[in-house]
Order: C-alpha cells, then sequence, then structure tokens
C-alpha cells in the first residue's frame, strides 16, 4: 500500500514489493524497497517514507515494527505518519526541518504507547538539505554513507547489547552477526524512556551513496558486502543486487554465512540522478 500525498510525500506501509522504486527528491534520486520476510504469511512489519521538504530538500525515514509484539506493523506505519505530519505542518509555517522531526518522532512515540497494545518500532530518519545529511535514529535500523571508493562515512551505532559491544571492542562485527542476542534492541518508540540520537551533519561527495536499512539487510550481508554492492554502478542496480542477495541469504544460507529471515525495508540515496 503507498499513500501518495498532495505534497508528493510517499508513505510505504505493509508494502509487498518485487523491485524497488525510484524517485527524484531532495536534489538527487531515492530508491525504495520494502518486503515481507520470504514465505511470511503475515503483513509486512517495516515502513518507509519520502518526505521533499522543498526543492532541495527532504526527509527519509525506515521503521522496524518489532516483531514479537502486538501492532508492529501499525507501530511502524504511526511512526512515518507522524513524521510526515509533523513535516508537513512545520513546511506550511516556515518552521526548520530539525524541529520538525524531533517533533515528528516524539509524537510517534506516544501514538505508539497510546495503542495500548505493548507495540513498539525502531525508527531511522535522515534529514537531507543542499546536499548535506544529518541522522536521527532510535533502535537498531541502521543509517550507512558509503563513498564511491568504498570509504564507510557514516554508521550509526545500534541500540542494542550487540550494537553496543561491537562499538566498545569487545565484541567483533562478524561474530556479532551470528549472536544469539541480536535480536535485542534497548531503545524503541513506544517505550517511555525512549531517546532520539541525533548525529552531525555530513557533506555528501558526488557519488557518495546513502542508506537506511531495516535489521533485514544488516542481519543478512556484511557491512563490506553491502558496501561493495553500493559504492559504484547505477543505484537501481546496487539496491536490486542488495533486494535479491539479502532475499537469496536468507532462503539459501550458506555455511558460515549470516541467515536471519526478516521483513526488509530500505531507502539508498544518492545526489543527482539514479544513474
Amino acid at each position: 500500500m503507498i499513500l501518495v500525498h498532495p505534497d508528493q510525500a510517499r508513505l510505504y506501509c505493509e508494502s509487498a514489493m518485487t523491485e524497488a522504486e525510484t524517485h527524484q527528491i531532495a536534489g538527487g534520486a531515492a530508491a525504495v524497497f520494502s518486503a515481507a520476510c520470504p514465505g511470511k504469511e503475515t503483513s509486512n512489519e517495516d515502513s518507509a517514507a519520502l518526505i521533499p521538504f522543498d526543492a532541495t530538500s527532504g526527509v527519509f525515514a525506515v521503521a522496524d515494527g518489532m516483531g514479537g509484539t502486538r501492532g508492529g506493523e501499525q507501530a511502524s506505519a504511526l511512526a512515518v505518519r507522524a513524521l510526515h505530519r509533523s513535516l508537513a505542518e512545520a513546511a506550511g509555517r516556515g518552521a526548520l526541518m530539525r524541529t520538525a522531526i524531533l517533533d515528528g518522532i516524539e509524537s510517534a512515540s506516544r501514538a505508539v504507547i497510546e495503542l495500548g497494545v505493548g507495540a513498539a518500532t525502531t525508527l531511522a530518519v535522515v534529514e537531507v538539505q543542499g546536499g548535506s545529511v544529518r541522522p536521527y535514529h532510535v533502535g537498531d535500523s541502521m543509517i550507512l554513507v558509503v563513498g564511491q571508493r568504498g570509504k564507510v562515512k557514516l554508521q550509526t551505532v545500534s541500540h542494542s547489547p550487540v550494537g553496543f559491544a561491537v562499538e566498545a571492542g569487545v565484541l567483533d562485527a562478524a561474530a556479532a552477526m551470528h549472536h544469539e542476542d541480536r535480536h535485542l534492541v534497548s531503545n524503541v518508540l513506544g517505550a517511555a524512556d525512549m531517546r532520539i540520537e541525533v548525529g552531525s551533519t555530513l557533506k555528501l561527495a558526488p557519488r557518495d551513496t546513502l542508506i537506511l536499512s531495516s535489521d533485514g539487510l544488516f542481519d543478512n550481508l556484511h557491512l563490506d558486502e553491502i558496501v561493495a554492492r553500493l559504492r559504484k554502478g547505477p543505484l537501481r542496480s546496487g539496491v536490486r543486487r542488495l533486494s535479491e542477495d539479502s532475499a537469496r541469504r536468507m532462503t539459501q544460507p550458506e555455511a558460515g554465512e549470516p541467515s536471519k529471515p526478516d521483513d526488509l525495508t530500505f531507502v539508498a540515496f544518492r545526489r543527482g540522478s539514479a544513474t
């Protein structure tokens, strides 16, 4: 289900995509993919959003409704809708995009709590303004910026015991991929103590690629595999490889490689065109 609003925002909730869609936004091209876990009979609990703010700026979001809680798909949809509503109101009164994002995330968390069913969701948000990006996140949905030569210029730290252990150097990334507690998340929308981590502004080089993703991507492909698929070549080709290879890893696990069947949603962005 894709909701296209008069302001040209695109919200993806309970989507069942077979290939990514690409749209021009914020002075560049954004590709979106969202699908339920292969073989899953229930709804896709992930949501995503592309929200234009003006001709050269916009906001991208990915929300991962928590499996094992009631209303995961409702929680993730509430998150992107509350964010869109806050940004639309801010644009109408000339308010700052940063303020609107923070207000939208806080509003979303309250709305999830008010469902009253113990629902929760992660949320990864990136604002794009004039070729610069700033990340905001709650939970373990990842935000990454990769240079054309493969340099990782930005990578958020997952709000989880395993994520913090990797950041502290207690656990290496390869071991983390197979850790029995990788599914645990310590910070979510829908929790009374939810906190928003705001990153620094980063200027994108012309061939840098930004990606926001639910853990269906980063739990099935190693970081270097994701970087290799994104760092060069057309954006459309890169995102197609990501979706296909993630699904293959979920359904046809190879010895020693990660395999965690899950819903998969990501947004990838480059300045300029989709080539």
